[in-house]
């Protein structure tokens, strides 16, 4: 049982044989202790004076033989123990070596049916997936660090073939080592379609920002007086503040796509969405300024209503003095009120006002008004050199 050749062909095996070995040097220590019982009983006999059933030197020399035989024996049960236990060491070994490949395996099948994913959402949840894989990764690396260590160990000893150990460490580097390579392949793949999918995402949601500045710029809504065209003025001119602010962002579309993966970049449909938003941009920015055009001329045009609306006022009240011969003596108000109406009108007028024809239409009506006051201050015959002052104000008109 001692000097058998057969040290396994697989872990288990070298199990069973060490656990039946165990029980062989236990048979032998049992052994051991009535052996060494029988050759102190025997050597008594050697020590005999008078009468010597047997002659001494026998009992010494088979007590010598059998302590001798009973030694190799030990000595045996050692070297086996040895060989099994070495055994088991090779066959853990090739053991945890079959588990490493079989993992290997099973990642290189999850890598090669990994998808990049299709939007933001399915590349962040692979994301993290990859960097649990990455951990696992770490882990069995450590692990497989330990079994070369182990093959090395064996190889040292030299009491095993070199040749299948070393190939299966070359074997099983190789693999890990492509494997690391198709992992580090596959983490660059996700982040670059994570890249990919957050520069699409940040460029809908300054599309959709600036359908809504469209939208507000473009407004037809010019107030229907001072107050409320001032409003709108004020707002506006925060809206085209953070169109302003936007451009930036919007420039440095181009420098991020070039940033992007060439299969990421190189494509049409991203490239056609950085031209629409560019010029989408483009025509915000330029609406913007029309409309602030627009709400300035509205509001020269409120004022101007606004002034004509004094001078009625006036006119009304100096109608009512004249018809009842109560003109004033002074006219300096009116050359006042006049002044500025005439100020508001000619520079509406010379500047091209949209609103021209209305304003044309505002100065007939106070002309009208005028000559109708011209009208009655030349019945009143004790009030014309005063209506002569009002008469050349409304020729400057």
């Amino acid at each position: 049982l001692l000097v058998s050749k057969d040290l396994g062909k697989h872990l288990l095996e070298v199990e069973d044989l060490l656990q039946k070995h165990g029980l062989l040097e236990a048979d032998i220590s049992a052994q051991t202790e009535r052996v060494q019982a029988l050759n102190a009983a025997a050597l008594k006999f050697s020590e005999l004076e008078g009468y010597q059933p047997c002659d001494p030197q026998i009992i010494c020399n088979r007590v010598n033989h059998v302590q001798t035989c009973l030694e190799e024996l030990e000595e045996l049960a050692a070297k086996r123990r040895k060989e099994l236990e070495d055994s088991r060491q090779l066959w853990t070994f090739f053991q945890e070596m079959e588990e490493a490949e079989a993992w290997i395996r099973e990642k290189e099948k999850i890598l090669a049916a990994k998808t990049c994913g299709r939007d933001l959402s399915s590349v962040m949840t692979l994301t993290t997936k990859h960097k649990t894989m990455l951990g696992e990764l770490g882990n069995r690396r450590a692990l497989l660090h330990q079994t070369m260590k182990k093959g090395e160990k064996i190889l040292a000893k030299k009491s095993f073939s070199s040749v299948g150990i070393q190939e299966k460490m070359r074997e099983v580097c190789l693999r890990w080592k492509k494997l690391e390579e198709v992992t580090g392949l596959h983490q660059q793949r996700l982040e670059d379609a994570l890249n990919f999918f957050q520069f699409s995402a940040e460029t809908d949601d300054l599309v959709a920002w600036l359908q809504d500045m469209y939208r507000i710029v473009s407004s037809d809504d010019f107030g229907h007086d001072d107050y409320s065209t001032q409003a709108l003025l004020r707002k506006h001119r925060a809206v085209v503040d953070e169109v302003e602010k936007h451009r930036a962002a919007v420039l440095s579309l181009r420098k991020q796509l070039a940033l992007l993966a060439p299969d990421h970049r190189q494509g049409v449909d991203v490239q056609i969405r950085v031209v629409e938003v560019e010029q989408l941009y483009g025509e915000v920015a330029e609406v913007a300024v029309l409309r602030t055009q627009w709400l300035q001329d509205a509001l020269a045009v409120y004022r101007m209503f606004s002034e004509v609306h004094a001078c009625e006022v006036w006119v009304d009240e100096k109608e009512q003095w004249l018809e009842k011969m109560e003109v004033p003596e002074e006219l300096d108000e009116v050359e006042v009120v006049q002044h500025r109406w005439v100020e508001v009108v000619q520079q509406l007028v010379d500047g091209g006002h949209p609103s021209s024809d209305e304003v044309r239409s505002c100065q007939d009506h106070l002309n009208s008004r005028w000559n109708r006051v011209v009208e009655l201050v030349e019945s009143k015959k004790g009030q014309l050199s005063s209506v002569l002052k009002i008469q050349n104000f409304l020729l400057e008109c």
